[in-house]
């Protein structure tokens, strides 16, 4: 196993432990959820930049790299939702929309075609993990604008650009949907 796989699996093992500090209450254990959260998300660069600039791409890591990305945003949202900090209903329009664009790289890819990742889709990656990282810091009194919470407002707007995101990579693909049997 090289390098890059070997630093995606550290992340899949890395979404149970931030899950577990995350919800158990322990002095400062929202700073260590989010240290965890962006220490997890910031190997997602690494092992891709390492895999790309080594020739180690693989299958293993095509697809072990994307779900690790997956579960970790989803353990940490649907967490979020439980604790009561974001609304379900943003939670749901996050992960539908990464449904919908596994769902036309799978019809793409049955076609020989490979949909590469959009930059809108990399803005979006970022704008969610800043804004679940504002969740988990930012969610209660001192940190409220006109009632509603940084860590609210934050995920708003990475809900507003997951739809953009998700428009975006339909508009860029609408071939793909068009001539799908």
């Amino acid at each position: 196993m090289n390098l890059p796989n070997k630093i995606t699996l550290i992340r899949i093992l890395m979404v149970p432990l931030f899950m577990i500090v995350l919800l158990w209450n322990f002095p400062y254990h929202n700073l260590a959820a989010a240290v965890l959260f962006v220490l997890a998300a910031a190997t997602d660069g690494v092992d891709g930049h390492i895999a790309r600039s080594r020739n180690l791409v693989t299958d293993f890591g095509k697809f072990a790299d994307p779900l690790a990305d997956k579960l970790l945003v989803c353990t940490a949202l649907i967490c979020l939702v439980g604790m009561g900090r974001i609304p379900s209903y943003m939670v749901v329009i996050i992960i539908a929309r990464e449904f919908i664009v596994m769902g036309l790289r799978q019809i793409a890819m049955t076609k020989g075609v490979v949909i590469a990742a959009e930059m809108t889709g990399k803005i979006k990656t970022v704008i969610q993990i800043i804004a679940t990282v504002c969740a988990i810091l930012f969610y209660a009194p001192p940190f409220d604008i006109a009632g509603f919470s940084l860590g609210y407002i934050a995920m708003g707007i990475a809900t507003a650009f997951t739809i953009y995101s998700g428009v975006d990579y339909l508009w860029r693909n609408r071939a793909i949907i068009g001539n799908a049997k």
